[in-house]
């Protein structure tokens, strides 16, 4: 789980943050050729989330392919197949929220200083440091509207949520994944659909983001 946990944080921390000045600049080109008519921000926001897509794609395929045997996963197509789909996913929501905060604020300095405060929430409440069920109650639901907390949630369950092996206390790994972690291998699904759903949205908001705000200068 330290794996996952340090690849998804410092992983994902460096392609929001290398995709910020990216964005800054292009964005001011988009002020000029929309005061020039050329295109309007829907276009241009859904062709910056577009064009993440496949370089996303392939940098979670090189990744998995390399990381997966060096940890010594279980070599099945299932467990492959979903630990490739929550790192892309993460990947993709990670680098959309780069993009949405500089499309909520001046410039890619400001953004990064917002960014940093989210990332400090997500690492702590990611669930590795504090598993979900020892969150104080009044503290937890930021747990389940965290989408970090989501991807290990998902990426542990699906590697170790069915292990049948006895641990030396007596429970099976899946059982210590459940009382410890409270991750359960049969919600596997809705967690993938949840870590998707985090990309759509970040996604969205970024085109509403260059919809609605004009930090042009006059």
């Amino acid at each position: 789980m330290g794996s996952m946990y340090a690849s998804v944080m410092f992983i994902g921390v460096q392609n929001a943050s290398s995709v910020q000045p990216v964005v800054s600049i292009e964005r001011t080109v988009f002020y000029r050729e929309k005061a020039a008519g050329m295109y309007s921000a829907l276009p241009y926001a859904f062709g910056q989330v577009a064009v993440e897509i496949p370089y996303l794609f392939l940098q979670a395929g090189v990744y998995a392919i390399i990381v997966y045997p060096m940890i010594g996963f279980e070599w099945t197509t299932a467990k492959f197949f979903w630990y490739f789909f929550f790192m892309y996913f993460t990947l993709l929501y990670y680098t959309f929220y780069g993009m949405v905060a500089v499309g909520l604020t001046p410039n890619y300095k400001v953004a990064s200083i917002v960014s940093a405060s989210f990332y400090s929430a997500w690492n702590l409440f990611s669930g590795f440091f504090i598993p979900r069920p020892r969150v104080p109650v009044w503290w937890r639901w930021y747990v389940w509207i965290c989408p970090v907390a989501w991807t290990l949630y998902g990426l542990v369950s699906s590697q170790f949520g069915d292990v049948q092996n006895t641990m030396e206390g007596g429970e099976t790994v899946a059982e210590f994944v459940q009382s410890y972690f409270g991750f359960y291998h049969d919600f596997l699904g809705v967690v993938a659909v949840i870590v998707a759903a985090f990309a759509v949205l970040f996604a969205f908001l970024f085109g509403f983001a260059i919809q609605k705000f004009n930090f042009q200068k006059r």
